[in-house]
């Protein structure tokens, strides 16, 4: 998380209207007043069923069916190719008997959140970017997860959530902006978004009632030594969004970059594995377009 020091050092960079903006977002920070969207009942519920060992598949799939929509939405995508090739899942219960609780689970709570929840006129594809990438970011955490032999049952959520703040963000800095007649130029937006996304990121979460390791992973994020419990965790959630963004747009980072980067040595990930990671792209990369649609 940037200090205030260089907060305020790369505030007095910004043009004046951006200036101008700036305290008033600060403000709205302080007060704990940001904006955020309001998440769906059942992705919560969702979480906490997957969590339960008392649970079971009847109690996912009523919590689910109540909302038809998403019902359709996670059934199209336990049928799909990436995790049912042969398309023969005719119910909930099966889908979540043959996939289980923990990935029904997820796919609900990533179609529950998606990019409608967000509204960032003129943004659109920016912040189609930034969920696409944070969908491919939590499945590349379960894949990192499993080869380092860690538990996965979190991986995906840290994964899906670190960049959260970045939508809400933009949608604040837009909202704050028409209120005081301010037309900010675009490359403003993205300074803004870039020096509070994750300050708003940690109201998001509290407000969402998510776990507390989710928070300390984006607390953490960019400094995940300093973690008190999450290292691990956080680190896992760093590697991933790597992986993602070398799938993504591999020319912000290429392969020689990612089998660099530190963070992959602390995860004590050798060669031969960041290899046969890289091996699960194609089918990553489905999972997310499916998850996308």
């Amino acid at each position: 998380m940037p200090s205030n020091a260089n907060t305020t050092s790369q505030v007095t960079e910004m043009d004046v209207k951006t200036q101008i903006l700036t305290p008033l977002l600060e403000t709205l920070i302080k007060e704990e007043n940001i904006e955020v969207p309001m998440l769906p009942e059942v992705a919560n519920k969702a979480v906490t069923l997957a969590q339960d060992p008392e649970s079971d598949a009847n109690q996912m799939a009523q919590l689910i069916t109540g909302d038809q929509s998403l019902a359709a939405h996670v059934m199209r995508i336990a049928n799909s190719a990436a995790y049912t090739p042969s398309a023969s899942l005719v119910s909930l219960q099966q889908a979540i008997a043959r996939l289980g609780m923990g990935l029904i689970s997820e796919i609900a709570v990533a179609a529950s959140i998606g990019t409608k929840m967000f509204h960032t006129p003129g943004y659109e594809q920016h912040i189609a970017y930034i969920w696409k990438h944070a969908l491919a970011s939590a499945l590349w955490a379960k894949e990192i997860s499993r080869t380092c032999r860690r538990n996965v049952e979190s991986s995906f959520l840290c994964g899906l959530l670190h960049s959260i703040g970045r939508p809400v963000a933009v949608q604040t800095i837009l909202d704050l902006s028409q209120k005081k007649g301010l037309e900010i130029q675009e490359a403003e937006v993205f300074k803004v978004e870039d020096l509070y996304h994750q300050k708003i990121a940690m109201q998001v979460l509290t407000t969402w009632g998510m776990p507390d390791l989710i928070k300390e992973v984006v607390n953490y994020y960019h400094d995940y030594h300093a973690a008190p419990n999450a290292t691990g965790q956080i680190a896992n959630a760093r590697a991933a969004a790597a992986f993602a963004t070398h799938m993504l747009r591999p020319e912000d980072m290429t392969k020689g970059q990612l089998v660099e980067l530190e963070v992959l040595g602390d995860l004590n990930l050798y060669a031969d594995e960041i290899e046969d990671l890289l091996e699960k792209t194609d089918a990553v990369k489905a999972s997310v377009e499916e998850m996308s649609l």
